[in-house]
């Protein structure tokens, strides 16, 4: 698979203090990469290192086989960026801010921006002065600004903050969208765990400027297997008949009222019988998966 952003080693201090140390990452070609950790992790400090708006301490960044350099720009041109919040000429129209777009970058293809605006769900309204937008409808345009010159690459700095459940669901299709009928690489950070999970092929998990972890979600669903979780009123008690009666020795107590069971060679409804017949009461018993959530605190909190 062809690597379309490669950063080795990457670090950035600001008056003495490490804001990103000995980050190294893989972007593949055509892959939606989701950049997840904690507000003030780095994520942003890395992006912006990425586009050239910021110059490392140390480290390299590769983009298309070409090293960015300090004084370097060509490359940018295939780039479309969101950095924090999009910004706009409030008083002019969304059409004649894409225009403008167009003159800043040199780029012919006015004729696009009819087409970009449909692509973002915002037809119909290239006319309208982008004061009267909702935040959604600023997001989307600024998407729409960023892969109006076509770029190869996306990256987005946590392109759904302040939406609502709808905005939400509309930037993650849309994205999926690019990357499945335009062929797009997007790198996309967040800190809401549910829905970078919903899109990534790749996460990479950043805290305290470390670049922790970086996995395909592939291989992380097929680490997080099944496990039968039990709401109790003792789960001492419970484990005690688990073990004893059962000879199940793989479960974890997870509170006094909850057990999660990883043993699977026995079943629940036997496990629901026997805890019954020794007198504990269970409110619930059902079967569950560990999802990115549990895997990214499990993270953030020191685990493996």
């Amino acid at each position: 698979m062809e690597t379309m952003i490669q950063i080795n080693h990457l670090s950035k201090a600001y008056k003495g203090n490490n804001i990103v140390s000995n980050v190294t990452m893989h972007i593949e070609k055509g892959e939606i990469y989701g950049f997840l950790g904690p507000n003030g992790a780095g994520k942003t400090t890395i992006m912006k290192m990425i586009l050239n708006l910021v110059k490392p301490t140390s480290g390299e960044i590769v983009v298309l086989n070409q090293p960015v350099l300090q004084t370097s720009f060509q490359y940018l041109q295939h780039i479309g960026s969101i950095i924090e919040y999009p910004v706009f000429y409030d008083r002019v129209t969304a059409a004649d801010n894409l225009k403008y777009h167009c003159d800043y970058t040199r780029y012919d293809g006015e004729d696009r921006i009819q087409e970009v605006l449909e692509t973002v769900g915002l037809k119909g309204v290239g006319n309208k002065k982008v004061h009267e937008f909702s935040l959604g409808m600023k997001q989307r345009l600024g998407i729409a600004r960023a892969i109006l010159t076509k770029p190869g690459i996306l990256i987005l700095d946590e392109p759904i903050n302040g939406l609502d459940p709808v905005g939400i669901k509309d930037i993650r299709m849309l994205l999926l969208e690019l990357k499945n009928d335009y062929g797009m690489t997007i790198l996309i950070s967040s800190h809401i765990v549910s829905e970078i999970e919903s899109i990534a092929d790749t996460i990479g998990i950043i805290n305290n400027g470390q670049l922790i972890k970086e996995v395909k979600m592939s291989e992380i669903k097929r680490e997080n297997v099944e496990y039968l979780e039990i709401k109790v009123t003792d789960s001492k008690q419970a484990s005690l008949v688990l073990e004893r009666k059962l000879n199940i020795h793989d479960y974890e107590v997870m509170d006094l009222e909850t057990i999660r069971v990883y043993q699977q060679d026995v079943s629940q409804s036997v496990i629901n019988k026997e805890l019954v017949l020794n007198d504990i009461v269970v409110n619930r018993i059902e079967t569950q998966q560990s999802n990115l959530e549990e895997y990214f605190l499990n993270l953030i909190n020191g685990g493996k």
